[in-house]
């Protein structure tokens, strides 16, 4: 089947029993054995469901991957690839992270004896030298956020493979429609279902995809034993949202170019950070690996703190939120949202300035962001 196909159809064929094109919602929490140690595949929805179980087809499918498993969020997802290592293991990961999983590691994982090598891993010299005797793991994000820092993939995977370490990445903002990490060699694709896969702001959820047998059994253990797995609802509608996303992630892509090139151009704007600019410092990159560039753009006001809180609070249809990747036009202010408690001088040398501004640009016309967008623009200029 060619992608597109894939992407709708997935490997369920219809419910055997009644025929239902859509995947019946499994909400049972026990099922009943037919004798002892005999059952029909399942006996406690922790451990396995049948949605559950039609949803990791169908993202290892469109993932290029043989197994997908399914937790309960995109956080308890890195955390169970996390539980793959052991004390005294090391950690080479994106300095332009999410910072969700940097709290993760910093605070659940580090006081545990684990150590973590936040480095530029869009420098290749520089993740190599990082590597130590008790390196483990390379954990990257591209595009990364909120910086939007495109890794090159092939590049890493040598120096993954050079010194035997687990590769993940997390593919979030490209989605599998636009990036397969696979096949650039990579051990794990971590999948924030939250995000685009479901695509309209319903659910939380998270997936780890590997073509690791070994890995799989253990990423299975870790989510039946701490049972952090989505409800069979949220596994519906999910399945739901992947049926669209081919024709999501176009429409995304297309209005995020056009944003991007009106941001470029405003001379109210200090600098625009989107992977299909041919500004963005690794073009190149994500020309050559990805088959588009998202809706994720990042950019710099001129001014302060005071003028980005007055452009965000001048906004009306882009929504101040602290998600992404749904059909509406969503605006997050790091300084004011979600890194408050982060010192200024950390944000700074972390890119996160006062005035940075991170858009996940919508499904809507791309003229009306446009013209909501540069009427904030205006309305926060000191008169």
């Amino acid at each position: 089947m060619k992608e597109d196909t894939r992407i709708v159809r997935g490997k369920f064929k219809g419910d055997p029993l009644t025929g239902a094109i859509e995947p019946p919602i499994y909400q049972s929490t026990t099922y009943v054995l037919e004798e002892i140690g005999k059952n029909k595949g399942f006996d406690y929805t922790r451990a396995s469901n049948p949605t559950r179980q039609i949803l990791e087809e169908h993202l290892a499918l469109i993932e290029g991957g043989k197994y997908a498993v399914a937790f309960s969020s995109g956080l308890s997802a890195c955390d169970a690839c996390f539980r793959l290592l052991k004390a005294g293991d090391n950690i080479v990961a994106s300095l332009d992270m999410y910072g969700g999983v940097s709290r993760l590691l910093n605070n659940l994982f580090v006081p545990n004896n684990f150590s973590v090598s936040y480095v530029d891993t869009t420098n290749l010299e520089e993740v190599e030298k990082a590597v130590k005797n008790n390196t483990k793991m390379l954990w990257v994000e591209t595009p990364s956020n909120p910086n939007l820092c495109i890794s090159d993939l092939e590049g890493l995977n040598k120096i993954a493979k050079k010194y035997n370490l687990i590769y993940a990445v997390d593919s979030t903002f490209a989605t599998p429609y636009l990036l397969k990490p696979l096949e650039f060699g990579t051990d794990l694709v971590i999948q924030s279902t939250t995000k685009y896969l479901s695509g309209h702001n319903q659910i939380i959820g998270g997936a780890v995809i590997t073509n690791d047998e070994k890995f799989y059994e253990k990423l299975k253990f870790y989510q039946k034993a701490i049972g952090a797995v989505p409800s069979p609802f949220d596994c519906y509608l999910t399945l739901l949202g992947l049926k669209t996303l081919h024709i999501r992630m176009k429409k995304h892509c297309e209005n995020a170019q056009i944003i991007s090139k009106f941001l470029e151009e405003n001379f109210e704007i200090k600098k625009v950070i989107y992977p299909g600019l041919k500004s963005h410092p690794q073009y190149k990159i994500a020309k050559k690996q990805m088959k588009g560039f998202s809706g994720m753009i990042t950019f710099e006001l001129k001014g302060d703190f005071e003028r980005a809180v007055r452009f965000m609070n001048s906004l009306n249809l882009c929504s101040l939120a602290e998600s992404l990747g749904g059909t509406e036009t969503m605006v997050t202010h790091p300084a004011s949202m979600t890194h408050t408690e982060v010192p200024k001088e950390i944000r700074e040398k972390l890119g996160l300035t006062d005035t940075l501004i991170r858009l996940s640009v919508g499904l809507e016309d791309p003229e009306d962001i446009i013209e909501d967008l540069n009427n904030a623009i205006e309305n926060s200029k000191i008169i």
